[in-house]
């Protein structure tokens, strides 16, 4: 009797465990640390652990990609990338509605209001938008722009491109 009742708490922790993983409706971007809730460096099975396992994987990417979007074959979310079995990056797809960025930074904002909120950035030229950079001691974070508003935030190695 006593196994049973711990085997049923332990399957209902999983199960609360699996429900609560997912994409969150309202990710935040913390500059140098993380994007969504996940870090640099994690692994694959912590990132499921946190998003669950409802994802796309890239094909033809040059490194590992798995896709997490609101609904199979949407375009907003977030993607991370793998490099050795570890988290190398992670960054938006689209702009997913309810994100932000420190300061309270929303998608749409101003290249003026993104250095006002953040601070100093450095400028790299993309393929159709820009990346607003900053490095940190083992990150590089990203606000990318397109067509004069803020687009999509990124997390990277420090110094790795962060065109995508």
């Amino acid at each position: 009797m006593r196994r049973s009742l711990f085997a049923t708490a332990v399957t209902a922790l999983a199960l609360a465990g699996a429900a609560a993983a997912g994409l969150p409706k309202a990710g935040a971007l913390v500059p140098g640390r993380s994007l969504g809730g996940i870090r640099l460096g994690e692994s694959p099975r912590a990132v499921r652990a946190s998003l669950g396992r409802s994802y796309g994987t890239c094909r033809g990417c040059p490194r590992s990609t798995w896709y997490f979007t609101y609904r199979p074959f949407t375009q907003q979310g977030l993607a991370v990338e793998f490099d050795r079995g570890r988290v190398s990056a992670v960054y938006t797809l689209w702009s997913p509605r309810g994100w932000h960025g420190p300061g309270g930074l929303r998608f749409g904002a101003t290249p003026l209001t993104v250095h006002d909120r953040v601070g100093t950035l450095r400028t790299v030229g993309c393929n159709g938008y820009t990346a607003l950079v900053r490095d940190t001691f083992q990150a590089r974070t990203a606000y990318s722009l397109y067509a004069g508003s803020l687009w999509g935030f990124g997390l990277f190695r420090r110094g790795a491109d962060p065109c995508r």
